[in-house]
């Protein structure tokens, strides 16, 4: 395929954008060569600036559950832009998405919007804070929970270390307080507590991880994850920006059946507008202001457009019984036909697939947190990445981002992706 058009938009974006792009993993950088520039998308096909038509298995990084440009999510939001874009006042469409979305999931009694995931785990980390009067966290190494500076943290010296900014302009004030443990190890977890007693207000997990690929959960880690924070009086935080509204209806809670204290919401929730949320139980969530201590606001929050796609993509969902049952056999398909291609060509390679969320790591041990992810053959994943798009297959330009599978996804995709990946794989 040819990606003239597209070369040349990005070199006009160069000129005026920091890196040509507005979000780092666009530029290819882990991939090498240009980024794709998209025109137009409906259902499971992207289509760029050049005509090339792309199966794309990212949808916007898991928004387009149900396909791109979405029917009733459009008409929703044209329907709403008629009567006015923002107005910075409640709306009736915030209480019915609030609503719906507690009825929905598992655990949770109130829930704030925001306009991202970064914006849903930051005010998280912050009421968790608030409402445990202490200061530390802990994170995961590998999880990505948006760019605020508590989560630009990387792995100290060992176990029991502060964590050490992984980017200019976060402060070592702010990296003291954030600790790092290792994903599926609660042996690290509980390392962290014994050398920081009575200082950690609270955990926060992808209760799958999408970041290094994506890597489920060990049997009894989030469970224990949850023993841990309910011995030492702390909060534990699911990250559901991926897998809110996706893995189930009830998000990896009702999946998993794992309770977390404090949920955050992205991606589905917003339709494909920019949307964050988080959400607890009263008691928790009753910390906020204007009936708390604990601050928190946002001009744009609960603007009408974004909350007329999220109400109809979750009211789509809620009543299509049916709809996870799809996705996970889709994937499951996909899975399948990838896997035996692969075996018969002699790559090394493992799959890791939760629900609609999949990934392929080009390593024969099992990938089960970042330092296995690590370990995958990046040279192998750049030639794959590539011989998929030249046979009009869109998948994500990094080894460490986890595939989004949409519904709007035929058999007939998924037996022309498989083919793709077997004429690939005697490339590699």
């Amino acid at each position: 395929m040819l990606y003239k058009r597209s070369s040349q938009l990005f070199a006009e974006a160069e000129k005026i954008i920091p890196g040509g792009v507005n979000s780092p993993v666009r530029a290819f950088k882990g991939v090498g060569g240009t980024p794709i520039f998209v025109k137009s998308a409906k259902g499971a096909y992207l289509y760029d600036e050049d005509g090339n038509k792309l199966i794309d298995y990212i949808n916007s990084w898991g928004p387009m559950i149900l396909g791109h440009a979405y029917q009733p999510v459009i008409d929703a939001i044209t329907e709403r832009a008629k009567l006015g874009t923002s107005f910075g006042m409640p709306t009736e469409l915030e209480t019915k998405i609030a609503e719906l979305a507690v009825s929905m999931v598992p655990n949770i009694d109130k829930i704030r919007f925001v306009n991202s995931g970064t914006e849903a785990c930051m005010s998280a980390i912050r009421l968790a804070r608030g409402y445990t009067g202490k200061d530390k966290i802990i994170k995961f190494a590998g999880c990505y929970h948006g760019h605020s500076d508590s989560f630009l943290i990387q792995a100290g010296s060992g176990l029991s270390t502060f964590g050490v900014p992984n980017s200019p302009g976060v402060t070592q004030g702010t990296a003291k307080d954030t600790l790092l443990a290792n994903y599926n190890d609660l042996e690290s977890i509980k390392a962290l507590f014994e050398a920081n007693k009575n200082e950690i207000a609270a955990v926060i997990v992808e209760p799958v991880a999408g970041n290094m690929g994506c890597i489920p959960p060990l049997k009894g880690f989030l469970e224990g994850l949850k023993a841990v924070c309910e011995e030492n009086n702390a909060l534990l935080i699911f990250d559901e920006v991926m897998t809110g509204f996706r893995l189930a209806k009830g998000g990896a809670q009702e999946l998993l059946n794992v309770q977390s204290d404090i949920v955050c919401f992205g991606k589905v929730i917003g339709g494909g507008l920019p949307v964050g949320a988080f959400a607890a139980r009263n008691e928790i969530m009753n910390y906020l202001a204007p009936i708390g201590p604990v601050y928190q606001a946002g001009t744009l929050s609960g603007n009408p457009l974004a909350m007329a796609a999220g109400l109809t993509m979750l009211e789509s969902l809620n009543k299509d019984a049916e709809v996870f049952t799809r996705l996970e056999e889709k994937t499951a398909y996909l899975h399948n036909g990838i896997a035996k291609v692969l075996t018969e060509s002699g790559v090394d390679f493992t799959i890791n697939r939760v629900g609609s969320m999949i990934s392929v790591h080009f390593d024969k041990e099992a990938v089960i947190d970042f330092q296995s992810a690590k370990k995958g053959d990046n040279e192998t994943f750049k030639k794959f990445f590539h011989g998929l798009l030249n046979e009009g297959i869109y998948i994500a330009p990094s080894a460490y981002e986890t595939w989004f599978i949409t519904d709007a996804l035929t058999y007939e995709d998924l037996d022309f992706t498989i083919n793709a990946v077997e004429k690939v794989a005697k490339t590699l």
